[in-house]
């Protein structure tokens, strides 16, 4: 006897996915083009396939379960997969070789996942990648080694340059950092890259209008040098918060007695125009675009 096996319904995993990246349902709602109750009507379908409740209450919102946080995973992957399949249907033989270039926030986590799923639906496409300083992506750009990059706005003449999405520029500490009255009449210790460098700018310039002194306490080529340095109470780093340490803590001005920083811009800049480049270059567009303004929640608790 062959006992029927449970479909999950595709659009019903996306709404459960969507709504937790975003942090609430009422905005997946809105980017999914639905209904509050047709988003509810859904979870509770879902919940009915699985067996399990996988949602509860917490607090004033709700929280997942044990089954809730299984099923993420696992609704994230066959989201994936089947992405992965119709953008390599879709597209068919898409050839070439894309030498990309991205600022080493972005070094870790899904955008390399990312690039990945690319390869895979692309497989005739070569993608090679560079994580590098920032100014070391717009010189490779303007020599012709790089394809595409992802760039924070600054000293990007001579390539072409699309804004993606402004981004805050946030002081970056230890947790018990003790503000700039625990200074004393010491200078605030900074952690920076090597001049040109946008955030160290920015953050001078900061100080500087306030009249706050400063001293360079550590420079690094590497992010993670930053971050350690940081990490180890040499100083306060700037940055924005795509990919720093949760063993770090983003310091509010007024409270801290820093001052407040302005905006960056991410851009994704290119040197050529082919169908592979193209290509790469929309799905890191739109998956930028969605991944660092449409989450709100770093957690998976939402209302």
């Amino acid at each position: 006897m062959i006992i029927p096996r449970t479909n999950l319904n595709m659009d019903v995993l996306r709404t459960f996915v969507t709504g937790l990246e975003l942090g609430s349902f009422s905005k997946a709602a809105k980017r999914l083009g639905r209904s509050q109750s047709a988003i509810s009507t859904q979870l509770r379908r879902l919940e009915e396939q699985v067996g399990k409740p996988i949602l509860e209450k917490s607090g004033r919102g709700l929280s997942l379960t044990t089954a809730g946080e299984l099923l993420l995973s696992y609704a994230k992957r066959i989201l994936e997969l089947n992405d992965e399949v119709i953008d390599g249907l879709r597209e068919g033989e898409v050839e070439g070789w894309v030498r990309l270039g991205i600022p080493q926030d972005f070094a870790e986590g899904w955008l390399t996942s990312l690039l990945g799923r690319f390869a895979r639906a692309h497989p005739k496409v070569r993608v090679e990648v560079r994580a590098e300083q920032n100014v070391l992506l717009v010189e490779r750009l303007r020599d012709g080694e790089l394809d595409l990059a992802l760039a924070w706005d600054g000293n990007n003449d001579g390539v072409r340059v699309e804004r993606l999405v402004d981004l805050p520029m946030v002081w970056i500490g230890r947790p018990d950092w003790g503000g700039i009255k625990a200074l004393g009449r010491e200078p605030l210790p900074l952690v920076a890259f090597e001049p040109p460098c946008v955030f160290r700018s920015a953050g001078i310039a900061a100080l500087d209008r306030v009249g706050i002194q400063w001293r360079l306490a550590f420079t690094s080529p590497s992010l993670a040098g930053l971050w350690a340095a940081t990490g180890a109470g040499l100083g306060l780093t700037v940055r924005t918060t795509v990919g720093f340490p949760n063993t770090l803590a983003v310091l509010k001005p007024g409270a801290s007695g820093l001052p407040k920083l302005p905006k960056v811009s991410l851009t994704l800049c290119k040197t050529k125009a082919d169908s592979a480049v193209n290509r790469l270059s929309e799905i890191l567009r739109e998956t930028i675009v969605e991944q660092i303004t449409g989450r709100t929640s770093a957690g998976h608790r939402f209302q």
